[in-house]
């Protein structure tokens, strides 16, 4: 007799689950996005419950922490065959007891909404994704961007800790060898902003994206299109609307809305004025 889903173990997921992740991700219409999986089982902890039919795994999540004062939960999935049966809502549920009083942040999508909603997740703003091939029109922003060096590192971390109001060193070092393309913006020797383009099935993914002013960002963004002949992909927070405006001006057209939620908190950390786009997105 088979056991239902409501019996299944709960487990951590590991690096050697990258595949099933991957999977589960194309069965739901996603693209496998193997690249993100890897740092995300690498750099957070994965929750999943197998298929009692050996098909691989039932449902997914990754929580990636940021100390004890927040943690960002996504890949939020549910195997088509197994959906509408209350198996992500309990998995949601084992995750909330894992964190305890740990602040909560993720970003969802019209379909998850509902239930982070039912669970206690409120939406403290929006996230809209762009894509599309970057076709540089209008006068070119005047400031100087570089790659970044092993130098820069240090300086990058202090930046994205006063921008980001937590310490992200475990995600920050791992973007020289995450991202295809890593830049900084500097002027006067004090670093103004960094931005990163790492691969994503055909596209690029602009994150993150920290700069001191919307004409940083439209630099360092501009740089990253310079050194690829992919399409751009990136998330960009609503409240930018110059910055949006822009992008869509150089050929990136909108693809979604997703909601910024937060449990535990009314709002997130750091000055979301210089935040323009997250490392990753694992919207659920």
């Amino acid at each position: 007799m088979q056991t239902p889903l409501s019996g299944l173990p709960i487990r951590r997921l590991t690096k050697d689950d990258l595949a099933a992740c991957a999977d589960l991700s194309e069965d739901r219409g996603w693209p496998r996005e193997e690249h993100k999986w890897g740092l995300l089982l690498t750099a957070g902890t994965g929750y999943g419950i197998d298929d009692p039919d050996g098909k691989g795994l039932v449902t997914s999540c990754v929580v990636t922490h940021y100390g004890t004062d927040l943690a960002a939960i996504g890949m939020v999935l549910v195997a088509e065959r197994h959906s509408r049966q209350g198996v992500g809502r309990r998995l949601m549920k084992h995750v909330l007891h894992e964190m305890g009083s740990t602040p909560l942040t993720l970003h969802a999508t019209p379909y998850g909404q509902p239930l982070y909603e039912e669970l206690g997740f409120t939406s403290t703003g929006r996230a809209e994704m762009v894509r599309g091939r970057f076709t540089a029109s209008g006068p070119r922003p005047q400031v100087s961007t570089r790659p970044a060096t092993a130098e820069d590192l240090a300086a990058v971390v202090r930046l994205d800790t006063e921008v980001f109001g937590l310490d992200r060193t475990h995600m920050i070092t791992r973007l020289p060898s995450f991202a295809d393309q890593f830049r900084v913006a500097e002027q006067d020797g004090v670093l103004t902003g960094y931005a990163a383009a790492w691969p994503n099935m055909d596209t690029h993914v602009v994150g993150p994206l920290i700069a001191r002013d919307t004409e940083t960002a439209k630099a360092l963004i501009s740089s990253l299109a310079d050194g690829t002949d992919r399409p751009l992909r990136t998330d960009i927070d609503v409240r930018h609307k110059e910055l949006l405006d822009w992008v869509k001006e150089q050929g990136l057209e909108p693809i979604a809305f997703n909601a910024v939620m937060t449990l535990g908190t009314p709002d997130l950390p750091g000055d979301w004025t210089r935040r323009f786009a997250p490392l990753t997105v694992a919207a659920g």
